[in-house]
């Protein structure tokens, strides 16, 4: 296995972990547009490892990692507290 997609499967696994636990505080129109790219982002990933095209699955996954993390700034979501070290909000 190669280091990128190492790292692709480590922030899988992590992103898994978020989007298990995450909780849309609200439902306006750009919340939901935070969440709709973040979400999308993410199943991108999945896509992009299921072609093993590991660089865009990577990029994919950290894209939808920025969106969680500046909808968390925003107010728009909360993340279990145990997953909050991970973010630049703290």
């Amino acid at each position: 296995m190669d280091e990128i997609q190492k790292r692709f499967l480590d922030e899988k696994k992590l992103m898994d972990r978020v989007f298990g636990g995450l909780v849309k505080k609200s439902n306006e129109k750009e919340a939901a547009g935070f969440f709709d790219m973040a979400f999308n982002y993410y199943k991108d990933s999945s896509f992009f490892s299921e072609k093993k095209d590991f660089v865009r699955a990577y990029e994919a996954i950290v894209i939808s990692w920025s969106y969680v993390d500046a909808g968390l700034k925003m107010g728009f979501f909360d993340v279990p507290e145990a997953l909050l070290g991970y973010f630049t909000m703290r």
